[in-house]
């Protein structure tokens, strides 16, 4: 069985955890039901007449930011190495910003079901179909780990075999979408967020009350071993291996800051599933009043679940007779199904089918049925048609997503591992997007074979990265691929016949 030796067997759930997980999934049917359906047409499915107020698309998109990546990976990351990862926050603070102001009043402007049909209004067709299909190869597998991470907790817990465990989240996903739409999604974010951060919060102070010497303790254990480290300054420019270091290092602070800057706006961005929620609101200015707040709720996670790790290290060095999972991706999972009582176990369970619930499927569909189905496959049918169209495209990216994250089961370091994956497409759609921003310039055929270009250059890149070849940090990828697409989108526009 996979991930056979991760925990000591399974966990034997009490009726009170059974009655938890019970009430978690008659909360989201019930919910589903009161916010979602009577959907008339694709407008109220994928942007619910821009009716949601700011507040409840904020904690949405924070909810889709965090997902079960941070819930289960970041206490990992903490435990096992420090609190660098921090520093992409900063850099990401900054680019919402940037979004706020340069972004999203593009999309406003141009009244954008997806943020890919700005691009058809600035280049053309053809510039937005390859952005299009350059988001389903970024969102599908980076929710694939996003919802490996989810089942990969439940199968460390009660030792359900990773594959079932998928389709269970991933037909739950399915049902809710399908007949709630976007506005379902939305309103399960604002229940998502909150969960994350009481389940978080509760595991910070039922660790500290388990550590001998209390928080005291858990800074005195964690600061020793280095685990508190925040900044990552590099080697000095004498250090005869700076430029390697340079290269090769992604948590040195600038490479840090830098890809929290660049990658932050092209995941939130370019990449419509975050970007859906902010165009649910009905105006752009409240939509930039959304997204200015969403680092408050987003650091507020970070900085917990980074504290989760830390307390898990300080634990697990003064009861070392407890053990720990054969492979420390695990350790939080790990944590709460051998040492935890039962009412809390039962809480940090409804935690993570919160955190399982995964939503790509209605902004894949979205741009599915917005910027490819609808003007270019099958032009000038009703709304009913559409409809039904939308519902079915539901469930094939269901299985899609399902059948990815099967797949990533088999990787270790899942936080790390979604951060590559966007590297290698993030900066061929922040490129194109920054290009129709910044310029004037009309390059339809010069974009496409720039983005194709930059995205092969960067899957070589990450290729030669990972197999030790070329000693170059994952981090240099969106910044390589976002300068590349640019300038080669400027220099060759004005030399092609525009599509």
């Amino acid at each position: 069985m996979m991930f056979a030796g991760w925990f000591n067997g399974p966990v034997h759930l009490s009726s009170l955890e059974y009655a938890c997980l019970a009430g978690a999934v008659v909360y989201l049917i019930g919910l589903n039901y009161l916010v979602g359906g009577k959907q008339k047409n694709t407008q109220d499915f994928f942007l619910a007449r821009r009716k949601i107020p700011g507040w409840v698309a904020m904690l949405s998109f924070v909810a889709t930011e965090v997902s079960a990546v941070t819930i289960i990976a970041v206490p990992a990351t903490a435990y096992m190495e420090n609190w660098e990862y921090g520093q992409f926050f900063i850099g990401s603070v900054a680019a919402r910003f940037v979004i706020a102001y340069l972004f999203i009043p593009a999309f406003y402007r141009y009244n954008c079901v997806t943020i890919y049909e700005f691009l058809k209004h600035r280049f053309g067709a053809a510039t937005q179909r390859t952005a299009t299909v350059f988001f389903f190869i970024t969102r599908l597998l980076g929710s694939g780990v996003r919802l490996m991470a989810a089942a990969l907790a439940f199968s460390v817990l009660l030792g359900w075999r990773i594959g079932p465990t998928i389709v269970i989240f991933a037909t739950i996903s399915l049902t809710y979408i399908m007949y709630g739409g976007i506005k379902a999604v939305v309103w399960t974010g604002v229940s998502q967020a909150s969960a994350f951060i009481i389940g978080g919060l509760v595991s910070i102070v039922y660790l500290v009350s388990q550590t001998h010497g209390g928080a005291h303790a858990v800074l005195q254990i964690a600061g020793a071993a280095g685990r508190l480290q925040f900044w990552n300054w590099g080697p000095s420019a004498s250090d005869p291996h700076f430029w390697r270091v340079f290269f090769s290092d992604p948590n040195i602070v600038w490479m840090a800051v830098l890809n929290g800057f660049f990658g932050s706006m092209a995941a939130f961005g370019t990449d419509h599933e975050l970007m859906q929620r902010l165009l649910t609101v009905d105006t752009r200015k409240k939509s930039q009043h959304t997204m200015v707040a969403t680092p408050l709720a987003s650091g507020l996670v970070l900085l917990i679940y980074l504290s989760v790790g830390t307390c898990l290290y300080a634990f697990y060095a003064q009861h070392p007779a407890l053990g720990q999972p054969a492979k420390l991706d695990a350790i939080f999972p790990y944590f709460i199904g051998n040492s935890m009582p039962h009412l809390l176990r039962g809480l940090l369970l409804v935690v993570i089918v919160m955190a399982s619930i995964e939503s790509p499927v209605a902004s894949l569909t979205a741009a599915f049925v917005t910027d490819i189905y609808r003007p270019v496959l099958n032009p000038g049918r009703d709304e009913a048609h559409y409809m039904r169209v939308s519902r079915a495209a539901v469930g094939v990216f269901a299985v899609i997503l399902a059948m990815i994250a099967y797949a990533f089961s088999f990787f270790q370091k899942i936080l790390w591992l979604a951060f590559k994956i966007g590297g290698v497409t993030f900066g061929s759609l922040l490129g194109v997007f920054l290009l129709g921003l910044l310029t004037q310039r009309r390059s339809n055929r010069a974009n496409v074979l720039a983005m194709t270009l930059m995205g092969v250059v960067n899957a070589v890149l990450l290729t030669l990265s990972e197999t030790h070849i070329l000693p170059i940090g994952w981090t240099w990828l969106v910044l390589i691929g976002t300068a590349g697409t640019f300038a080669l989108g400027y220099l060759w526009g004005p030399r092609m016949e525009e599509v």
